[in-house]
């Protein structure tokens, strides 16, 4: 009896990586120039051959079953893997530019270290990064000014790559004992609305009953740092990217969730170049 493993289909890993990248396998059948049903039958191929259900229905989407999220990370090694063998072995040099653009958070902490393998990778690629907030990198992205866009995101819709629990910064916790105790309005340092985090940092106080005002506003990431450190108030961030300096408070104040990180796309097909940063981006975040 022949006891040996079959071989997983590359090209059936792709179509399941980037269906569960792209939220939607319709979504990716477009990306991977193919048709929805000829995705949807490579998918059905890989659960035969691993002889198990990859994903499951939920809502209008596909969700990950604990085999699928398994072979997900061994599906992106495999293929980064594949990639870089057939660049070694034709000495391909990707050329041209991506046009990137980041929220703040991700600026100043996770895309130094997608940018520098990058660019080891393939010197000969030009990058133009620009840092920006939400709406203005989602409108450059629709406007083709920019390839793509990691920006913050309410639900796991298209682009989704993870989700990140969402945290009170503060100077000390004392200061927030001090300001509950003697009842006053809790001062908050955040960006101008409209804001995802300065909306959801005043929804769950208000659910909870706690009073706030805002003390300091900021155009900028940094800015908010230096008003949280200077004592003017607290805010309402991720971990990513947060200054040593600062502490985070998980007992005193009301759990505002967890939100979503998003990778979002231009309408132009994608070439080799943008694909590449695209699937560096996704293995480095959720690696």
């Amino acid at each position: 009896m022949d006891k040996r493993l079959l071989a997983l289909d590359l090209d059936a890993l792709r179509s399941f990586v980037e269906g569960i990248q792209s939220a939607s396998f319709a979504e990716a059948a477009g990306r991977l120039c193919r048709s929805t049903s000829a995705v949807s039958a490579q998918l059905k191929k890989l659960e035969q051959q691993c002889g198990v259900a990859l994903t499951v229905k939920q809502g209008r989407t596909l969700a990950l079953t604990s085999a699928g999220e398994i072979l997900l990370s061994y599906a992106r090694r495999m293929l980064a893997l594949n990639d870089e063998a057939l660049r070694a072995i034709k000495g391909e040099l990707l050329q041209g530019e991506v046009r990137l653009g980041m929220q703040e958070d991700f600026g100043e902490s996770v895309m130094p270290q997608i940018l520098g393998e990058f660019n080891r990778q393939h010197p000969e690629l030009r990058i133009t990064a620009r840092v920006d907030r939400n709406q203005p990198l989602l409108n450059g992205v629709a406007a083709n000014e920019l390839d793509l866009a990691l920006v913050w995101q309410e639900g796991r819709e298209g682009g989704y790559v993870r989700s990140e629990p969402l945290a009170w910064v503060c100077r000390s916790r004392e200061d927030i004992e001090g300001y509950l105790r003697r009842g006053e309005p809790l001062p908050l340092v955040m960006f101008d609305a409209p804001c995802i985090l300065r909306s959801r940092a005043i929804a769950a106080l208000d659910s909870a009953g706690i009073p706030w005002r805002i003390a300091f506003t900021s155009h900028s990431l940094s800015g908010l740092w230096a008003g949280v450190s200077a004592g003017l108030g607290i805010t309402l961030r991720t971990r990513i990217g947060l200054p040593d300096t600062l502490q985070v408070d998980s007992r005193l104040l009301p759990d505002a969730g967890e939100l979503g990180i998003a990778l979002h796309q231009g309408n132009i097909p994608a070439d080799a170049a943008i694909s590449r940063m695209r699937e560096l981006i996704f293995s480095t975040l959720n690696g």
